[in-house]
C-alpha cells in the first residue's frame, strides 16, 4: 500500500473539498467516535486516492473503508448481475450493524476523477470526464491516466449509524435503510459537483407531452384552430424541442476548456466575490440565479464561474434569436434553453414553455434567467420583466416540497465588446440581428483588450420564507385555488422589484465606473488630471470594501481608464489635462450608470447644501425624505426612510472628514467661496444632474400639456424628441440622456408613485402632487438649467 501511494503521488493531484476538512468544526466529527469512510465505488484508485486526502487534510485515517456502489451497495463493477442483489448491504455495512458496539459516523466520500479543469485538457479528456453513467474497469482507468492531476475528493457531512437503524429491528431492513440513506447523500454531492442526472432529451419531451396541463392546452386548442389532436400534439412537440436544453457535461468541460482560452485572451482576469453564499445554500435547494444583463457574454461568464468553482452550471433561458445553426446547438449542449420573445397569441407555446419550466424546477436544476429581459444599452439597471420571474413562483407555489433561492448576481465590466453598438443604437441606429456572419465578425474582438470582469453574488432570496412573511396563508390559498391568481401577480411584482434591489446592492465599482463618474460631471468631459484624481478620492471614500474593486489611488484608476482608451491624456504646460471626446463619453456614460445609484445620497446631499446651505440637518433629512420617494424606484435602492438617518450621518461624516462641507451647530454649510473645496463640493452634485434634468424635462411637458390631455404614449414620444434635442443643443449631454427605456421607465415610477394616474381613456391626470414633485426636482437643478428647460418646453 505504501508503494501504491507513492506511486499515487507522482501522478495525482487531489483537491479537496471543503478546503479545511480537518478542521473539527467544518464536518462535525466527534474525535471521541469511531469513523467509517464511505466511498460511491469499489475502485483501488478511489481507496489510494481518499487515504491520500485523509492524511493531506488531517482527518482520522482508516486502511479499511466502507463500499458503497454509486446504484447498488455491491464490492464493484460487473458486466452481468441482478438489479435485487445489488441493493443488498455490503458485508462490512451488515457486519457493524449486527455488532453496533459504539456509535461509528459514517462519512460520504466521492472521488471525482476529471472535475477540475485545465487550461491544456482536450477534447478527450472532455468526453471522459465524470458522468452519472457507471464507468467500466478500462473507462474508469483511462479516465485515472487522463485526469490524474484533477482529481476532486468531497468530504460529506458525518451520519451517525445509531441514528440511522433507531427503531428498526431488522438487521436486513436496517442495512437497506443505510444503504438508501448513503446513496442519496452520494447523489447530492454528485448533483452539487457535476448536475442533475439529465434524461435523453426526447424521453424528456415525450414525459412533458403527457402533462396533464400541456394535455389539457393541447385539447384547447385542437378545439379553438379547429385542428386534428395529432397535428397539435406534433406541433407541441415542435414547441417542446425548439424549447428543450440538450445538456452534455463533456461540452461543457470542453466549453470550459475554450473560455478559459478566451477568458486570458480578452481579459485580465475574473474576479468573484460572495461566492460563499452559493456553497452554503446549495445543497438540496433548487437555485435560480437572476443576473443582471450587460453583454452576451454574461450566459458563458455566468456558466463558467459556477462550473469553475465546483457547483453545477445553470439551464440559461436564452432568446431564440440566439438559436442559430450550430451556434444554438452548441449552446443547447451547455445547457440553453430557448424561448420566444412574446408568447403572445400562443397559448400552446406558452403553457408547454411554463411546463417545461415547471419540471426543471420540481427536479432540482438549477436556473439562470435575465430579470432586466434584455441588455441594458444605457448601462442602469431596466424595469424588470415579470415572465419568467411569473412561471418560477407559480411552479414554487404549484410543486414547493424542495425550497427555491433567488440568487441576485452583479456583472460588472471595465469595457465592453458591444460598446460600440450600443451606442449606435442609443444615437438612432437600428439593431444589428443576431447571425452567423455578426458572430464571425464578432472575432475582431480577440484583437483587442477588455480589462477585468466582476462577478458578484448577492444576498439571496428564499422564496418560501418571503412568502411567509408577507402572504402567511399562500399554501392554503395555491391549495384552494391552483393556478396563477390575483396575490400571485402581486407578489411577482414585489419579488421582483426586490431581486433588483438587490442586484444593485452588490454592484462593484470598478476605475472606469469612477473615472466616468467624476469626468462626465464637468460640462467638456475634460478635467486637470489632478483634480480628476483628488475627486475620485472623495467618490472612493463612500465606498466600503463590500462595493470597491478600485485601486485607493485616484491617479491608479486614471492610469487604468488611460490603458483600456476609454479616455485620453492631454499634455499641456499648466499641466495634464484628462479628456473623454464625444464617442469616449458615449461609452463612459455606460459604466457611470452601472453604479450611479451608490453615489446618489452623496449627490444629493451635496446639491442641496451647495444650492440651499447652510441647512439644519433635521432640514436637510426632511428634504431627503421627500426626495427619496422620487429617486428610490427609478434607481432601484435598498434605502428605505427607517434607514435614512444612519445613512445621511454617515454622508454628512465622511464630507467633513473630506474638508468638503463645515458642520457647526447641527448646520451643514459649503465651504467658503472660491476655494478647492467648494469647486469640489459642487462636481460631486453635478453627478446627480442627468437624473434630475431627465425628471424635471417629463414634469414640465406633463404641466405644460395639463391633466387629462397626454397619453402615456404621446408623452414618451415628446420626452424622448425633446431630450434629443436638448442633448444636441448642449455640451456635455451623451446618447443615453435620451433612452427611450429610461423614460418610459421614468413614467412608469410617476405612475406606480401616484404622482400621475391613468384613466379609462388612457390620458393622464395629476394633481398637486405633480407640482411638488416639480419643485423638488427644480430645487437640485442651478437656475440658468431649470431656466433653459422651461424655454424649451
Amino acid at each position: 500500500m505504501n508503494l501504491a501511494l507513492r506511486l499515487l503521488h507522482l501522478w495525482v493531484k487531489v483537491r479537496v473539498f471543503p478546503e479545511n476538512a480537518g478542521v473539527p468544526e467544518t464536518l462535525g466529527l466527534d474525535p471521541a467516535r469511531p469513523v467509517c469512510y464511505v466511498l460511491r465505488e469499489n475502485w483501488w484508485s478511489d481507496r489510494l486516492v481518499l487515504q491520500d486526502a485523509v492524511e493531506r487534510a488531517g482527518l482520522p485515517r482508516t486502511d479499511t473503508p466502507l463500499r458503497v456502489s454509486g446504484f447498488a451497495l455491491t464490492g464493484g463493477w460487473r458486466l452481468f448481475g441482478r438489479a435485487r442483489a445489488q441493493y443488498a448491504a455490503p458485508p462490512l455495512l451488515a457486519r457493524l450493524i449486527a455488532t453496533l458496539a459504539a456509535d461509528v459516523q459514517l462519512v460520504p466520500v466521492t472521488v471525482l476523477w476529471g472535475r477540475a479543469p485545465k487550461q491544456q485538457d482536450s477534447v478527450l479528456r472532455a468526453l471522459l470526464a465524470e458522468s452519472w453513467q457507471r464507468r467500466n474497469p478500462l473507462g474508469h482507468w483511462l479516465a485515472v491516466l487522463l485526469h490524474g492531476r484533477q482529481t476532486h475528493v468531497h468530504f460529506g457531512q458525518p451520519l451517525s449509524l445509531r441514528t440511522l437503524i433507531e427503531g428498526v429491528d431488522d438487521a436486513a431492513l436496517a442495512g437497506k435503510k443505510c444503504a438508501r440513506v448513503l446513496r442519496a447523500h452520494f447523489r447530492r454531492q454528485r448533483e452539487m459537483a457535476i448536475g442533475p442526472d439529465v434524461s435523453h432529451r426526447h424521453t424528456e419531451v415525450e414525459a412533458l407531452l403527457a402533462s396533464p396541463e400541456v394535455g389539457a392546452a393541447m385539447a384547447a386548442a385542437a378545439t379553438r384552430e379547429n385542428l386534428k389532436p395529432a397535428v397539435v400534439r406534433q406541433l407541441a412537440r415542435r414547441h417542446a424541442l425548439a424549447i428543450a436544453s440538450d445538456y452534455s457535461y463533456g461540452v461543457v468541460r470542453a466549453g470550459e476548456i475554450l473560455l478559459t482560452w478566451l477568458w486570458t485572451r480578452l481579459f485580465d482576469g475574473v474576479e468573484v466575490r460572495n461566492l460563499d453564499v452559493l456553497t452554503r445554500i446549495a445543497a438540496g435547494q433548487s437555485l435560480v440565479y437572476v443576473p443582471c444583463h450587460r453583454s452576451h457574454i454574461d450566459y458563458l461568464l455566468m456558466s463558467y464561474v459556477i462550473f469553475r468553482n465546483g457547483l453545477t452550471p445553470p439551464y440559461v433561458a436564452a432568446g431564440d434569436n440566439l438559436d442559430l445553426p450550430l451556434i444554438g446547438r452548441l449552446l443547447r449542449r451547455g445547457g440553453a434553453f430557448f424561448l420566444r420573445r412574446s408568447f403572445k397569441g400562443d397559448p400552446l407555446y406558452a403553457t408547454v414553455f411554463a411546463e417545461y419550466m415547471h419540471r426543471m424546477l420540481a427536479r432540482g436544476f438549477p436556473l439562470e434567467f435575465f430579470i432586466e429581459g434584455g441588455r441594458s444599452r444605457s448601462g442602469r439597471m431596466l424595469p424588470p420583466k415579470a415572465g419568467l420571474l411569473g412561471m418560477t413562483v407559480q411552479s414554487f407555489v404549484r410543486h414547493h416540497e424542495r425550497p427555491l433561492v433567488f440568487v441576485p448576481v452583479y456583472l460588472g465590466y471595465e469595457k465592453l465588446p458591444e460598446g460600440a453598438s450600443f451606442v449606435d443604437e442609443l444615437s438612432g441606429r437600428p439593431k444589428r440581428r443576431e447571425s452567423l456572419w455578426s458572430l464571425f465578425s464578432a472575432l475582431r474582438v480577440l484583437r483587442r483588450h477588455f480589462g477585468q470582469v466582476y462577478v458578484n453574488f448577492g444576498e439571496p432570496l428564499p422564496l418560501a420564507d418571503w412568502l411567509d412573511a408577507r402572504h402567511p396563508d399562500w399554501r392554503t390559498v395555491a391549495a384552494e385555488s391552483p393556478g396563477e391568481t390575483g396575490w400571485q401577480r402581486g407578489a411577482v411584482g414585489e419579488i421582483a422589484s426586490e431581486l433588483v434591489r438587490r442586484i444593485n446592492a452588490a454592484a462593484l465599482v470598478n476605475p472606469v465606473n469612477l473615472v466616468g463618474l467624476a469626468l462626465l460631471s464637468t460640462p467638456k468631459a475634460t478635467a486637470d488630471a489632478d483634480a480628476l484624481a483628488r475627486q475620485i478620492g472623495h467618490l472612493q471614500a463612500f465606498l466600503d470594501g463590500e462595493h470597491s474593486a478600485a485601486p485607493a489611488d485616484g491617479a491608479a484608476c486614471i492610469a487604468a481608464a488611460l490603458k483600456l482608451a476609454v479616455v485620453h491624456r492631454i499634455e499641456h504646460p499648466l499641466g495634464a489635462l484628462i479628456g473623454a471626446n464625444s464617442n469616449e463619453a458615449a461609452l463612459l456614460a455606460y459604466f457611470r450608470n452601472n453604479v450611479f445609484h451608490l453615489f446618489a445620497l452623496p449627490a444629493l446631499v451635496a446639491c442641496l447644501v451647495v444650492q440651499h446651505g447652510p441647512l439644519s440637518e433635521k432640514r436637510l433629512l426632511e428634504t431627503l425624505t421627500d426626495l427619496l420617494g422620487l429617486m428610490r424606484d427609478s434607481l432601484y435602492l435598498r434605502l428605505d426612510e427607517a434607514d435614512l438617518p444612519a445613512a445621511l450621518e454617515d454622508v454628512l461624516g465622511k464630507l467633513a472628514a473630506r474638508g468638503l462641507i463645515e458642520r457647526q451647530a447641527d448646520n451643514a454649510r459649503a465651504p467658503t467661496a472660491n476655494t478647492v473645496a467648494k469647486s469640489d463640493l459642487l462636481w460631486l452634485g453635478e453627478i446627480l444632474r442627468p437624473q434630475m434634468e431627465r425628471y424635471f424635462l417629463v414634469l414640465m411637458l406633463l404641466r405644460h400639456g395639463g391633466s387629462g390631455n397626454l397619453t402615456r404614449t404621446a408623452l414618451l414620444e415628446q420626452s424622448v424628441l425633446l431630450a434629443q434635442r436638448l442633448a444636441l443643443l448642449h455640451t456635455g449631454k451623451t446618447p443615453e440622456f435620451a433612452d427611450r427605456p429610461l423614460m418610459a421607465a421614468l413614467i412608469d415610477h410617476l405612475l406606480d408613485n401616484g404622482i400621475l394616474r391613468e384613466d379609462a381613456e388612457g390620458r393622464l391626470a395629476f394633481g398637486a402632487a405633480l407640482e411638488r414633485a416639480a419643485a423638488q426636482a427644480e430645487a437640485l437643478l442651478a437656475p440658468d438649467v431649470s431656466a433653459m428647460m422651461r424655454r424649451l418646453v
